[in-house]
């Protein structure tokens, strides 16, 4: 029985093309169309939200994160599952691989993931993308599978980065 393929998301093949837009191929016809990027998604003024740490992004779910794990990730006591560095990344570059990097991280079953933004030029109230990576995970198809944000201790960054805590993967074959 062959292995079933599964299609590869929007974010996943603007990912792609991202990666692979200065390899040339060796045969002189492509071997696959360059997916369309996707559009530059920035948020309206009134939805960015700056990322601090005396502020925490509120769990997306009232009720759905637990004290104690509020807890671990101020004091920077969470097994860091994966990360991802988005300095230097334009905006339409970082909302593509935040995106891919999410949904693999939540395939695959990880829960804790650090994404790293910097701090972006403090006079201008901080980086483009610490304040709205934070909004693009919130806004995107992935949102029902976060569980909550958090803005990093400061071993893992502090500022310049957040968590993002992502909800269990449900065991396949169960009915409850």
């Amino acid at each position: 029985m062959a292995p079933r393929r599964r299609t590869p998301t929007q974010a996943e093949k603007a990912l792609w093309g991202v990666a692979t837009r200065d390899v040339r191929p060796l045969d002189p016809q492509p071997a696959l169309p360059i997916p369309v990027p996707l559009p530059d998604p920035v948020p309206a003024p009134e939805t960015v939200v700056p990322l601090s740490v005396s502020a925490p992004i509120a769990p997306r779910v009232p009720g759905s994160v637990d004290r104690a794990t509020v807890e671990r990730l101020k004091r920077g006591q969470v097994v860091v599952d994966g990360r991802i560095d988005l300095h230097g990344m334009d905006q339409r570059t970082a909302f593509a691989a935040l995106m891919g990097f999410v949904d693999t991280a939540s395939r695959g079953g990880k829960r804790a993931l650090l994404v790293i933004t910097g701090k972006g030029a403090l006079a201008d109230g901080g980086g483009v993308l610490r304040r709205n990576a934070p909004n693009w995970l919130m806004a995107s198809p992935l949102a029902g599978r976060i569980l909550t944000i958090q803005p990093a201790h400061i071993r893992h960054g502090g500022g310049g980065a957040f968590y993002v805590m992502l909800r269990r993967k449900k065991p396949q074959g169960s009915s409850a």
